[in-house]
């Protein structure tokens, strides 16, 4: 087997930084564009190959990424153990990052259980272009299907800014003076309140759209789209549906990169060190960068041109292979 390039590594890395947080799956896209590319690359990309060293190499992304979402979230993340930590101290759940800290490990449990089990057949038996481009297909159908929720999400929208409306014109003036209002702090006042609103979710809701994670096991099946949609069908908003996907996506990237650490140091990382740091660095810009993007987009807008992209590709895909 010829050896990863660092060209290689620097391309795939950035592209998985973006596409696992972009709802359009990193797995699918590990997949179909090695074997678009064809020749070195479909040689030393190839996911469903028994011990290749591409899992390896995958494996340090996933651990990138995770630490990018890590850093974008980190205030967040901060809010959220010392919640967990007075949660268990005082045995209560009154505030909003006590009640997000167990609603994250409430519903991490189902996707945790299925990727021990069945990650590893899921990408040996799944893991060959046509299967993934025909559910990177089934995703966009998925993602549009979720924006039969987005009606009761604008609603939703509406609704709370008139209550953030009502609300700055009864503290914009104490009855004696203006209120000084520090735009700096805007943007994490903003933030909490997000939280705060996704902390309010019933715990089967939650769980259902941490189990929806599940269908991520399959090439093509976005992590972040799943999620999202799953979010929306519980009656989150667009932005509260992301924010949540990430901050649910966080402990499960960085605990499956951690347990597979072994095959990085391992003889299946033998030779490529140097690859996966390139490729790590990579994929931590991107996905940082991704995120931020993502934030902000989730604000306004919503997911049909993901959608869009993934029927188009996915079906693109198909055709190629089936030709080819």
């Amino acid at each position: 087997m010829s050896q990863l390039t660092y060209f290689e590594a620097i391309v795939m890395g950035l592209i998985q930084g973006i596409s696992e947080l972009f709802p359009i799956s990193s797995l699918g896209h590990s997949i179909l564009i090695p074997a678009l590319v064809g020749g070195s690359w479909a040689t030393d990309m190839n996911v469903s190959a028994p011990d290749s060293p591409y899992l390896a190499f995958i494996v340090g992304l996933h651990v990138a990424t995770a630490l990018a979402l890590i850093v974008f979230f980190r205030k967040d993340w901060a809010r959220i153990i010392v919640g967990l930590v007075t949660s268990i101290r005082y045995r209560r759940l009154s505030t909003g990052p006590e009640r997000l800290a167990w609603l994250l490990i409430v519903a991490t449990i189902p996707v945790a259980i299925a990727g021990l089990l069945l990650d590893h057949v899921f990408r040996t038996v799944l893991g060959v272009p046509m299967i993934a481009a025909v559910f990177l297909t089934l995703n966009g159908l998925v993602l549009l299907l979720g924006e039969r929720f987005r009606r009761r999400s604008r609603q939703l929208e509406v609704e709370r800014e008139v209550q953030l409306q009502a609300v700055a014109a009864r503290t914009a003036v104490d009855g004696r003076r203006e209120t000084f209002v520090d735009t700096r702090d805007r943007d994490n006042d903003d933030d909490i309140e997000v939280d705060d609103s996704v902390s309010r979710l019933r715990v089967p809701r939650a769980l259902g759209v941490g189990a929806s994670q599940i269908l991520a096991l399959l090439p093509g099946i976005s992590r972040s789209g799943v999620s999202m949609v799953g979010g929306m069908a519980a009656g989150l908003t667009h932005r509260e549906a992301a924010r949540f996907s990430f901050l649910l996506a966080t402990p499960v990237i960085l605990a499956a990169g951690v347990l597979k650490l072994p095959d990085l140091f391992g003889p299946m990382g033998q030779g490529i060190q140097g690859q996966v740091l390139a490729g790590s660095i990579a994929s931590f810009v991107s996905a940082l960068l991704a995120v931020g993007f993502l934030d902000r987009y989730f604000r306004s807008r919503t997911l049909v041109p993901f959608a869009i992209y993934s029927l188009v590709v996915g079906i693109g895909c198909v055709v190629f292979f089936a030709v080819r």
